[in-house]
């Protein structure tokens, strides 16, 4: 205890040299009474990093609020993008042998397992039409996520500016701030009000807003196609546009394709570093949980030119060391025997037969949704959903966008939750985003028509 105030004004004299971090002891002590003693509040001693603020990471994200343990115990979960069935037996049974083996259950080189790279290539040449070296070209990564963060790690410096097409997949948003970077948002329009039976290929994009939101700190574009959550299969024709744009501008593309073997309604899917002068230019990225319906693997791909590959190796060396050895076997024998059992082709019609169930559900309720033809989800207009006002919704959706309050609603009177899309978009675009509820139908087909038998229950809620 200091016992005078000739002490105190001496050790007070000397807090006041110390760093910003250690003033608050003089902050704290200096506001007691001689002589008093008290005991300081240690629970926020260390401020975090402002990049979790503007990543939106420390927020409560739609993913905790419309989770199994808030919502009622028999609600259909059609919110969230997994599936709720089995990868393919011949799958798992390559799974089991990894794990019965030695190798795979060990450390693999960080670039990936040789078995998966050589999968990867021998099934994507022909797609690119180019040869691809597995030692320089191809990049195994803890599922796509990780692999896109590790290429903001190796490209974005402090300021660089990243161009994200709205609705986003919600992760791209902290992985560029994290990284240093300064998302620059670009929303795809939505379908004219007139348009009676819009499609994913009604949303749209233009390309003079691209360029007007281009500055000279424009490092990147992201390209999700198929996207998530539209379902929007860019056309040639779009991305020919973009590409003369990331030519004149020197644009690093990265071009998130996890969905590419989930297009529907004989729509191309055009890969982006296909299209003249893109290769050189483009990392494309790639996701065994999509492809194989084993999202838990976390096994993903990046296949890019070696400039690009190198440094994002660098990086993703330092955040996982290597991914998942004994998966990477079984997503190369996924790769490997899926022409042989007509996989892709067989799973395409099965999606098809499952968004019909949800659509025809739609159709039968009078709403107005977007038809997906690429990824599997669907978007329902619920600008027309009548709720109370005074509904007792959790403290989690009030001052939210509206739609989190209709999602809420449904999951709680119908039984079938949603994802509210104001999530994927910045506040200033969130009014686009709170007309639509997100609809995933990856599930199977029994549960596929309970939902839709459910949400004919929202007939006395829509005006």
């Amino acid at each position: 205890m200091i016992s005078s105030p000739q002490m105190r004004t001496r050790f007070f004299s000397s807090l006041r040299s110390l760093p910003p971090r250690y003033r608050f002891i003089h902050r704290t002590m200096s506001s007691l009474p001689n002589g008093a003693s008290k005991t300081l509040d240690r629970s926020n001693l260390i401020p975090f990093s402002s990049r979790l603020k503007e990543g939106r990471a420390l927020a409560e994200d739609v993913w905790s609020i419309f989770n199994a343990a808030n919502l009622p115990a028999d609600c259909i979960n059609l919110g969230q993008g997994y599936m709720n069935f089995a990868p393919p037996k011949w799958i798992t049974r390559a799974a089991e042998e990894a794990l019965n083996a030695v190798a795979p259950n060990h450390y693999s080189h960080p670039r990936g397992r040789i078995r998966l790279r050589e999968a990867i290539r021998d099934f994507y040449e022909p797609l690119f039409g180019r040869s691809l070296d597995v030692d320089s070209e191809i990049l195994v990564t803890s599922g796509a996520n990780e692999g896109q963060y590790s290429v903001f790690t190796a490209f974005l410096e402090q300021g660089d500016e990243v161009i994200m097409f709205e609705p986003f997949f919600d992760q791209y948003l902290p992985s560029v701030t994290f990284n240093g970077g300064k998302p620059v948002y670009v929303p795809l329009h939505p379908p004219a009000p007139h348009i009676e039976k819009p499609t994913s290929d009604d949303w749209s994009i233009d390309i003079d807003e691209v360029r007007r939101a281009i500055t000279p700190r424009t490092k990147m574009i992201i390209i999700n196609t198929p996207h998530n959550p539209v379902g929007k299969v860019f056309t040639r024709a779009e991305l020919e546009s973009l590409a003369k744009i990331a030519e004149e501008f020197n644009l690093l593309v990265m071009s998130d394709e996890v969905y590419d073997c989930l297009v529907f309604d004989k729509k191309e899917h055009v890969r982006f570093a296909t299209i003249p002068g893109m290769w050189d230019r483009t990392v494309t990225v790639g996701s065994a949980g999509k492809a194989f319906a084993a999202t838990g693997w976390r096994v993903g791909w990046l296949i890019a030119p070696k400039y690009i590959i190198q440094p994002t190796l660098a990086a993703t060396t330092r955040i996982v060391f290597c991914s998942n050895s004994p998966l990477q076997e079984a997503a190369a024998a996924g790769l490997e025997q899926a022409k042989k059992h007509n996989f892709f082709e067989i799973q395409r019609a099965q999606y098809e037969e499952r968004r019909a169930i949800l659509a025809e559900a739609f159709d039968r309720l009078g709403a107005k949704y977007t038809l997906a033809e690429g990824s599997y989800f669907i978007l329902l207009d619920i600008s027309n959903l009548d709720f109370p006002a005074d509904y007792p919704f959790p403290k989690s959706v009030l001052g939210r966008g509206r739609d989190f309050r209709a999602c809420w609603f449904i999951a709680m009177e119908v039984g079938v939750s949603s994802i509210p899309v104001s999530e994927f978009y910045c506040e200033e675009h969130a009014n686009i985003g709170e007309v639509y509820g997100r609809f995933a139908f990856c599930k199977d087909i029994d549960t596929l028509k309970a939902a839709a038998e459910r949400l004919q229950n929202l007939k006395k809620y829509l005006k």
